[in-house]
């Protein structure tokens, strides 16, 4: 009789001299920086879904349906290929494979892969642009006394 496919598989056999738990690699142990990035707060949108209204406390938010947002704050957005996010946002890191339509503010890095669209304005201290990446609008480049709104020129500062 042949073996149910539910069936648990047959675990295999423990070593007879198995690592000792302080040589184990690091990326096991806990509360290393791989282990708190999985705890981050992450919002995920995913293919197929649409969120209106306001998102708090999200340290991570992850695109792959749409967002209609009137302001966000977070550490990270990732608008996956297909993605839409309509609104405002402001984040450190920004990272854009789909579209965002509105307003976003990244504090640090901006990054337009070639799938992504940014329409509207855009502010970011660093930017990188892929080839096929799309911006239709207004971009203003950060700077160490910039914040997230530029300050107006004055004539008299000369």
């Amino acid at each position: 009789m042949a073996r149910s496919p539910f069936a648990p598989t047959p675990s295999p056999t423990i070593p007879s001299n198995p690592i000792p738990p302080a040589s184990a690699p690091r990326s096991l142990m806990p509360n290393t920086p791989s282990r708190e990035a999985a705890e981050r707060r992450t919002l995920v949108v995913g293919r197929g879904i649409s969120v209106q209204g306001t998102v708090q406390d999200a340290e991570r938010l992850v695109v792959e349906g749409t967002v209609e947002a009137t302001m966000i704050n977070a550490n990270e957005l990732s608008i996956a290929p297909g993605g839409v996010f309509k609104g405002e946002v402001e984040v450190d890191d920004a990272e854009v494979a789909g579209t965002i339509d509105g307003t976003l503010v990244a504090r640090a890095t901006l990054v337009v892969r070639a799938t992504g669209r940014v329409l509207g304005t855009a502010r970011c201290r660093r930017l990188q642009v892929e080839d096929g990446g799309q911006i239709t609008g207004r971009i203003e480049m950060l700077n160490e006394t910039t914040t997230s709104a530029p300050a107006p020129a004055s004539l008299t500062d000369a």
